[in-house]
């Protein structure tokens, strides 16, 4: 191999690393590529105000699932993990259906079967904003119940926790795409 043609590959590997390692913030993942923390921010959808940011972090126990949406009509939102990471139809409808993997039926986050994308209920307060935080021991950042690079949908009504296979939750106010944070 030449002179010059080392130094190129050389100067590719160390432009790869630089690349892959500034991508990913070592808060969020560990030497072992461990994610302990993802995040999406959810836009609105065609004719809708809702918005927001929604924290997913690894604790004891599952994921705590925590966030803040605005721009919301009053009262309960049904809150679900979508199957794609796609939320370039103007009415959310390309993220698909729930993310359920593994078959269930659709249910409420208590239920023994369920969507790995039930995630029940948010509600929004007389100013059109949810607050919300709890642990979710279904969700996972790795193998077949990761929520990485899935949608995540807001919806116009309660999920009433039974209907099949959606809950009866309307409309999609808002759509996001979860990611890896950054810190």
């Amino acid at each position: 191999m030449s002179k010059g043609i080392k130094i190129n590959f050389t100067l590719l590997i160390i432009i790869s690393i630089i690349s892959i390692t500034g991508c990913v913030s070592a808060d969020s993942v560990d030497t072992n590529g461990n994610i302990s923390k993802a995040v999406v921010k959810l836009n609105p959808t065609d004719g809708n105000s809702a918005k927001g940011v929604v924290w997913f972090t690894k604790v004891v126990g599952g994921v705590k699932v925590e966030g803040h949406i605005e721009g919301l009509p009053i009262g309960a939102h049904g809150f679900h993990i979508h199957q794609f990471g796609d939320c370039s139809a103007t009415n959310g409808k390309s993220a698909g259906g729930h993310f359920n993997p593994g078959g269930g039926e659709h249910g409420s986050p208590m239920s023994e079967s369920r969507h790995v994308g039930d995630l029940g209920n948010i509600t929004a307060d007389s100013s059109g904003s949810a607050t919300f935080s709890f642990v979710d021991e279904i969700i996972s950042f790795s193998g077949k119940r990761s929520i990485l690079s899935r949608g995540v949908i807001i919806h116009e009504v309660a999920d009433d926790l039974t209907s099949q296979p959606t809950g009866a939750a309307g409309s999609r106010l808002a759509c996001g795409v979860v990611g890896i944070a950054k810190n």
